[in-house]
Order: structure tokens, then sequence, then C-alpha cells
């Protein structure tokens, strides 16, 4: 499969960019025109971001899998869509191509269909990550079923409260899933979230780790005797329902600044091509390359990169059931090796404590077919940037350090693989498209470079979200109301010199001391480059002096020679890199840092427990170890 949009130059960048600047109908109808449409649009973009209201494509029909596996059939029909490695090393591995995917996802639409689910249906799935749950999102998109992914780690009641609001009726989930050491009893955990449920008409269980469930009668399936039934019925064809450009492709949950998760709404035109489009160009994807995205499905790092992306790509996608650390910490080295893996996507947190399971991990694995490597999810720190490509990628891989957001759809900004140049901690450059501006807080606009200001997008891009489900006013106030005319992202940010953008952090984390304005994220920076400290989260707290004091939680390696004047030592470093007015003003170490299950630092519940506000910590659901809270607390400063 060839890409005629993919940039290859800095030449190409600057054309594609300068053009859809100032023509994006014409430059995103180019790039649209790859795609296979029952119908084309009639006009490209309609949009104002008052209401907001955005259109991509409208009046297009297509279905999003007859682009992301009908159309590789004649000519790449026998290449690996899906490679799946298994929790357990000793299992089998799978491969399955795309003649093969194609036939599993048209059985399973008809099993979604002889269960009762049609067009405009919200299907809830909480499965663990094996290919099936691949499946299972592209059944529903070949019927116009609307899906719901939701991390198979989350409470009950996290799921009762999506359920409710997506208004699901259907579930498909597994009897349990393999994580780590862990078993998740994932089919337990619905029926808990089911008590008092009076909406849900259906539940599909794959069955994967042979957990003893309840199957309740009239209610509950199994995913194998409902395949029986279609193949019994001679393996009937499900031709993709025709969709429209705006229909709900699926919608995704994120948490909010009230703790009441935000249902994001993603639309299938626009954000098929923004997802196969920022795929093709970050990564510089080349036909018959094997891409590891090491994200979950419950999120949206593995919607578009592990699923929508690479697939309408024609790319060949890996995923991976278990977590880097089991059975030891050279885990994703060994599936590197083991798939001659050429690009290697996955989270800062995962590459810090990587970096602190010692060089025995991964020093002897052959990691020579690497050759692209990616961050996603945070800001990376330069002490991780600089380890990841020296010891993973061995000086030779470019480092994509991307920016974007669950409503963004797909990367917003980024240095292109080997095409423009990576500036390690910094994102760099915006894509095709992405129109950024930085404001002052009273939503001036600010113009030149060195500046520091609120991070807005002055105009939509493709996989923009759409709407918060069941609540649009919510989408208007979270993201258009801070800045008349503008996406507000809710992200402080500085653009150097030469125009590169380096994201600064949240900007209700971004501290004022005594009158400076400090980025989280540069503090955690500074603190992290200390060779004793894993990890580490800043907040602000009151302080009488300054207005508001800088509060870090710091995870310190307790074997390190100079333990006990770690935290002068600390200061002493965040002094050096930064400067005097950045030092904390309060370290605490912790065991661990409370995080959502993606990876992301809960800074909301920090921020409390620094104010000394520990009795209203708000939803707490979301997070993977609800108990380091307790230990946090236990151990303040």
């Amino acid at each position: 499969m060839t890409y005629p949009y993919q940039i290859k130059t800095l030449e190409d960048y600057n054309r594609q960019y300068k053009e859809s600047i100032e023509n994006p109908e014409k430059f995103w109808a180019n790039v649209a025109d790859n795609f296979t449409w029952q119908k084309k649009w009639d006009k490209v973009l309609d949009w104002n971001f008052k209401e907001p209201n955005v259109k991509w494509f409208s009046g297009g029909k297509l279905n999003i899998t007859e682009n992301c596996l009908d159309r590789h059939l004649a000519k790449n029909g026998d290449t690996p869509a899906i490679l799946w490695e298994s929790n357990n090393p000793k299992e089998q591995s799978r491969k399955i191509t795309y003649k093969e995917l194609h036939f599993k996802v048209v059985q399973f639409a008809n099993v979604l269909k002889n269960n009762g689910i049609k067009k405009g249906d919200r299907v809830c799935i909480y499965m663990g990550m094996i290919p099936e749950l691949a499946i299972a999102t592209l059944s529903c998109a070949r019927i116009g079923a609307v899906h719901s992914v939701i991390f198979g780690g989350f409470s009950a009641q996290a799921i009762a409260d999506r359920l409710l609001d997506a208004k699901s009726e259907f579930i498909i989930t597994c009897d349990g899933a393999f994580r780590g050491a862990k078993d998740i009893p994932l089919k337990s955990v619905i029926d808990d979230a089911l008590v008092g449920n009076k909406t849900i008409k259906s539940v599909i269980v794959y069955e994967r780790t042979q957990t003893p469930v309840s199957m309740i009668k009239g209610r509950d399936v199994w995913w194998e005797d409902e395949i029986k039934k279609v193949e019994a019925s001679g393996n009937p064809d499900c031709p993709a329902e025709i969709m429209d450009a705006e229909d709900v492709l699926f919608i995704l949950y994120t948490s909010g600044s009230t703790g009441k998760p935000k249902g994001v709404v993603h639309t299938i035109a626009g954000y098929m091509v923004w997802t196969n489009y920022t795929f093709v160009n970050v990564f510089q994807y080349q036909p018959g390359q094997i891409h590891f995205c090491t994200a979950d499905v419950g999120w949206i790092t593995g919607h578009s990169y592990i699923i929508y992306g690479p697939l309408s790509a024609g790319a060949t996608s890996l995923m991976f059931e278990g977590v880097p650390t089991y059975p030891d910490a050279g885990r994703l080295w060994d599936i590197v090796d083991k798939f001659k893996v050429d690009i290697l996507y996955t989270a800062p947190t995962a590459i810090r404590s990587l970096m602190g399971c010692g060089e025995e991990f991964h020093k002897n694995k052959n990691l020579s077919s690497l050759k692209v490597l990616g961050s996603v999810g945070e800001p990376i720190n330069e002490e991780a940037w600089h380890w990841f490509d020296k010891n993973i990628g061995k000086e030779k891989c470019p480092i994509v350090d991307t920016w974007w957001q669950t409503e963004n759809g797909g990367i917003m900004i980024s240095n292109i693989a080997g095409v423009t140049p990576g500036i390690p901690s910094y994102a760099t450059l915006p894509l095709p498209g992405v129109q950024p501006c930085l404001v002052d807080e009273m939503g001036k606009e600010i113009k030149g470079n060195n500046v520091n200001g609120n991070l807005c997008i002055k105009a939509p891009w493709p996989g923009i979200i759409r709407t918060t489900y069941g609540d649009h006013e919510r989408c208007r106030q979270t993201y258009f109301s801070a800045y008349p005319d503008k996406y507000f992202t809710g992200d402080g940010c500085l653009r150097d010199e030469k125009g590169n953008y380096r994201i600064t952090g949240r900007v209700d984390d971004v501290l004022n001391v005594s009158g400076h304005r400090i980025g989280t994220a540069e503090v955690e920076n500074a603190i992290n480059m200390h060779t004793g400290v894993i990890e580490s989260a800043v907040v602000g707290y009151p302080h009488d002096v300054k207005g508001q004091g800088i509060y870090a939680y710091v995870i310190f390696d307790e074997n390190h020679p100079n333990a006990n004047l770690s935290k002068q030592d600390i200061l002493q470093t965040v002094t050096r890199v930064i400067g005097a007015i950045a030092k904390p003003d309060k370290i605490q170490f912790v065991p661990g840092l409370p995080k959502t299950r993606s990876g992301k630092i809960m800074r909301r519940i920090l921020r409390k427990i620094a104010e000394g506000e520990t009795s209203n910590l708000g939803d707490t659901s979301t997070l993977l170890d609800p108990s380091i809270v307790t230990l946090i607390i236990e151990g303040k400063v």
C-alpha cells in the first residue's frame, strides 16, 4: 500500500503545513480521496467554535471497517493485521492476517445482530488485551453500533456510571483477564456493576481465563456458543453498514475536573482520516513494518494506534496482553526481539519504570530491528529521553515525543521521525492541519517566539471532539468557553526561539510562585535529573509569603548511597537546572504516585493532600492502586 500524503522531507512538511492552513478543505479532500467511500462528501468542512459545531466531509457515506479491512484483501489479504503476545511468555503467540481478521469481524458482527444489536446502539466492551477486543470494536463499527471500551481494570461502580451515562444496552466481556501476576475477574466485576441495572439486554462473554462465572439465563451468552450458531447458518456475509461521515463511531470516557467522567465522542470519517494520516506520517510507517504500541485499547492511544490508525493503513499492529515488568523487566525487549519490531510506541511512565530496573534487563537484548521510538501520555523528561535513546534506540532511532489528548483523536504536535528534528522534552512542531496559538490569562494571543502561554487551537482538525455524550453544554464549557473562537487544551506551553512547542503541564498545574509562572512538568524534570529519583510529581499549595508553595512527591531509590542527604541534593539539583525560585518548599518521599490505569498522575488528589484536604478527595475509581493514597496521607510532611 502506498501513502501519497506521506511527508518525506522537511520541505514536504513545510509545503503540506502551508497548504493545510491556507486551504484546509482542498488539503484534506486530497488526503480523504485515498480512502474508500460509498458516496463522496458534499462539503469538506463546516464549523464554528461558539456552539461548538464541527462537521467534516458532510454528506459523505462510508464504513470505517471497509477502510480497515475490505480494501486490503485483494493485495494484502495474507499480510498480518494483528500479532498478539500473551501475558504468559510460554503461551503461543497469535498471527491474524487481514483475510482472517475480516472473516472474524464479519462473523462476530453477525453474532451482534443475532443478539439484537443494531445501528446506533451503544455497546460497552470490557475485555483484556486480546485480539477479540479488536474484533469486538471492529464488529460494532461494521454494523454501525457505537462502541464504548472500558479499560479492564475499572471498578464495578465506575462501569455502572459509564453504562448509565452512555445508556448502553449491551456488553461484551471476558470471564477474566491476565495482567502481570494478576488474574482479573472481568465477568464478576460486570455482574457487580449490573446489580439493580434494568437496561442491559445482553452480555456476551468470551472465555479467556477459564475462571468460574455466573451466567444469567436470558441475558448472558458465551461468545463461542454464539459463533457456532453463525457457523451453523453457513457463516453468512455481513455487508458493512453504510454510515454518514458524522455518525458516532465511539464514546470514550476520560476524567474531568469535577470527578464525573466525560464521554468524549468521535465520529467516523474525520477520525479515520486523522488517525491514518498521523500514524503514517509521525512514525514514517513503511509497508511490512511491525508497529508495537504498548497502550491498552481501553484508552485513546490503543483505539488510534493499535486499531484504527494502523489497520486503515494496512499495517501490522502488535498487541500485548501483559505489562512491561512481567515476568521480569526485560519483557518489552524480549517482544521487540521476538517479533523484530520496527516501531515502539510507549509511555514515559513505562520508560522511567524500566530505567530503574537496571541494565541487565536490556543490555543483552537484540534491539537492532528498531527504527523509530515513540513517547505518549505526558511530556517525557530529558533523563528518560536520553536513556531511551541510548539504551533502546542505540542512538540510531528518532524518538517522536507526541502531544495529544483523548479529545484530539490523534497526534497533534510531534516531530516526524527522521524528517523534522527531535528535541528532548519538546513536542516540537504542529502536524499539518493543526493551528496552535498561545494566549495569556485574558485570552489575548501571544505572538512571536521565546514565549509562554496557554495552549489553544485556532481551527478544527479532522479528529477533533464533536461533543460530550448526552451533554453538549459540558463540551462547550470545558473546551470552547475559556477563550472565544478557540479550542482550549488545558495545557500550558512554551514556544522557543525556533517555534518549537514544549508542553509545561496542565494550566491548573502551573504554579504562580512569587509572581513567577513555573510549570510543574519543568520542576519534575529537574527533580528527576537527580540520580536517586525514580519519579516525581509536583503540585502547588497555599503559602503565606509566596502565594503558592511547591510540594514535591518523590519516589526515591532507597539503595542510593546519598539517601540521607537526598532532600538537600534534590533542592540543589532544581536550583541548578531552573533556579532558586523553583525549589520545592516541601519534599515528601512516597512509595508510589496515584496514577490512572493509563499512567497519568492524578495531581488533583496530590494537590488536596498537600493542602490538607484529605477528607474529600473526589473520585478515585480511575486509580490503578487506590491504596497508594492512604500511604501518602500517612506519610505527609
